[in-house]
């Protein structure tokens, strides 16, 4: 995803910090409100630009996604990604984050382009849901996200590389590289 800095500086609705006004952060910060407000997130529990962090060849990169609800202990539940075109079309890259999150996979996922949005459970790769009808609410949220085993090294490496072309190759990185830390060289 291509974002481009717009020049200004914005208030984050979650944290109340002056971030930096991009092409898509207006989309991220109606996603944090309506979650908020319409589903009954606790601001504290939604998480702005948490970084799934992973290895490829021997270098590390990161993709970021754009919020994580967490429960009252801190366990993600939740991935929530916005995306510029049709939701359906990045659901492999988002199993993929949710996957090989370095804090353990992440139960479920939602994508959402703020129109339309596609709620994934992650183990199974399963659509448990389509449309803005299919965020969850707060709390319903522990009940969706079950638990879900570690993938095996051999499948975490699958994974990784899977997230990597989409990050990579296939979107053409994000930020023009910003939110990544640089290979080791």
């Amino acid at each position: 995803m291509h974002e481009e800095s717009l020049g200004n500086v914005i208030r984050d609705y979650l944290t109340g910090e002056e971030l930096e006004e991009t092409s898509y952060e207006e989309f991220r910060q109606g996603l944090a409100r309506l979650l908020v407000e319409e589903h009954g997130y606790p601001r504290e529990r939604l998480l702005p630009k948490v970084g799934v962090c992973f290895p490829v060849a021997g270098d590390q990169y990161t993709r970021m996604i754009d919020l994580a609800a967490t429960d009252a202990a801190g366990r993600v539940l939740l991935f929530v990604i916005f995306c510029s075109g049709e939701p359906g079309t990045y659901r492999r890259e988002a199993l993929a984050a949710a996957r090989v999150y370095d804090q353990g996979p992440v139960p479920l996922v939602l994508v959402s382009d703020t129109r339309d949005a596609v709620l994934l459970e992650t183990a199974g790769g399963r659509e448990i849901g389509r449309g803005l009808r299919a965020i969850p609410a707060y709390a319903a949220l522990a009940a969706l996200a079950g638990p879900i085993a570690p993938l095996s090294e051999e499948a975490l490496d699958r994974e990784r590389r899977i997230l990597f072309a989409y990050s990579e190759f296939l979107s053409g990185g994000c930020c023009q590289g910003a939110c990544r830390p640089k290979p080791r060289g």
